[in-house]
């Protein structure tokens, strides 16, 4: 049974296995350290990910031919659905877009066209690939920054000796140990374009991107050449500021673009959320009319085409798409007969219950309860829960469910803000640092509002 758990942005580095070494197996174990249980899930999509790299393994005449298996996941809110793809990518290194179906409208409609998904997972390719640039490059640019800023430094002197090499020597060190951090220096900084705004007029076809003004604000700066002034700030800013512009030299944006357009049309993933929202035929009124011509529009996108964007054209032919749906009330079937035979695998996840919230609160690595924890502890709280207060908090969860809307595992969230709540507050000012919660105080916060039916409406 079971899931999901928002994944900590830090920049911690964790150690990721080779793609390439990792069995079906394997990958759902890496997969355990975030996302309890929903087994099925977990092994349709490594088998996913595992075929992608035997693809790339094939005579490429054949690996032409061999088009990605896509998902389809069906079940409710907060059971895991987003976090298994999510991870999954991270996992591949891949670019990875999460984008809403209901948020297409039908060409010739106002709205987001279908195509703008690719564009914008092209864009996350081109930070992707940029960041991974700059981290090859980070070590020779500190190093010509760091000279760069010394001859700043150095007095004037007509012609170089001996004493040059020693003053840089015993700047050098004095820079390393700080002790300059403070000390003004003038420098020269690119002055930012103006901001312009182009207007088009609202129309299929007629959008910003198939105007390509992007491009003609790129254009600016070369045209008129960068506008550089004088400016002073301490060392330490001075440092960072060069460091910057030195990696911005040093990393080739035209092979940054390339490599990102080569790993979205290789490796990307698209998960399509809410498509049971536009599941459903014509014959309706109001917002619900265009929801058959946003599937016929999305089609192309899945079966493979070419769409333009600002960096040249990309093909989707081996995109992986990912789609999800509650299919409350609409069901697979009513989504028209070309996109149901575009994702072929399809798995339903489970619902949640108060043993998977237990094991969602202790055992994956970003364990929520592991979080709050670790907050407290910057401010030198030391928190610790009972295993009655956490079996009493994944009751609380699992009875909310049931009586209200089941949103899974994103119940806990809200019943542990309202658990810590008083703790968070009273923080800083606590003169017991040592603090544990138990089932009594777990009650005592979260009681008399489960009893009060309609504020558990607003508040979990």
């Amino acid at each position: 049974m079971v899931i999901y758990l928002p994944s900590q942005h830090g920049n911690g580095a964790e150690e990721t296995p080779l793609l390439d070494e990792l069995t079906p197996r394997e990958i759902v174990r890496e997969l355990d350290k975030y996302v309890i249980g929903q087994a099925d899930a977990k092994k349709a999509v490594a088998v996913a990910l595992r075929n992608r790299m035997r693809r790339q393994r094939l005579d490429p005449d054949m690996a032409e031919d061999v088009m990605p298996k896509n998902i389809l996941m069906i079940g409710s809110t907060g059971v895991g659905k987003t976090e298994i793809a999510r991870r999954l990518a991270k996992l591949a290194n891949s670019p990875f877009l999460k984008v809403e179906a209901s948020k297409f409208t039908e060409v010739g409609y106002v709205g987001r066209d279908v195509e703008s998904m690719i564009r914008d997972l092209v864009e996350i390719a081109i930070d992707m690939i940029r960041d991974e640039k700059m981290e090859e490059v980070e070590e020779r640019a500190e190093r010509n920054a760091e000279e760069r800023l010394i001859d700043l430094l150095l007095p004037p002197q007509t012609e170089p000796s001996d004493v040059d090499s020693k003053a840089r020597e015993k700047l050098r060190d004095k820079l390393h140990a700080g002790k300059l951090d403070e000390q003004t220096v003038e420098i020269d900084v690119k002055d930012r374009m103006p901001a312009f705004e182009f207007m088009a007029s609202p129309g299929p076809g007629n959008g910003p991107d198939d105007m390509d003004m992007s491009n003609f604000k790129d254009m600016l700066p070369a045209l008129f050449g960068p506008r550089t002034r004088k400016r002073k700030m301490p060392v330490a800013e001075a440092l960072d500021y060069l460091i910057q512009e030195e990696e911005q030299k040093l990393v080739d944006m035209d092979l940054v673009t390339r490599t990102a357009i080569e790993r979205v049309e290789k490796s990307g993933i698209i998960f399509l959320d809410e498509i049971d929202k536009i599941a459903g035929r014509e014959g309706g009124q109001g917002p619900d009319v265009s929801r058959e011509g946003v599937q016929r529009d999305i089609l192309p996108i899945v079966e493979g085409t070419t769409v333009n964007t600002r960096y040249g054209f990309v093909r989707t032919d081996h995109i992986l798409f990912i789609a999800a749906g509650a299919f409350h009330v609409s069901k697979p079937a009513d989504l028209i007969p070309e996109l149901q035979g575009r994702f072929p695998i399809r798995v339903e996840l489970k619902s949640l219950t108060q043993e998977d919230f237990i094991r969602i609160l202790r055992e994956p690595k970003n364990a929520l309860i592991k979080q709050c924890m670790a907050l407290l502890e910057t401010e030198g709280i030391k928190l610790t829960f009972t295993d009655d207060a956490i079996k009493e908090i994944a009751l609380f969860a699992a009875q909310v469910n049931e009586v209200m809307e089941n949103i899974g595992a994103r119940r806990l969230h809200t019943i542990m803000e309202k658990v810590l709540e008083e703790i968070s507050f009273e923080g800083p000012d606590l003169k017991k640092k040592n603090v544990k919660i138990d089932a009594k105080y777990v009650q005592q916060q979260l009681s008399s509002i489960v009893k009060d039916q309609d504020l558990s409406k607003y508040i979990l």
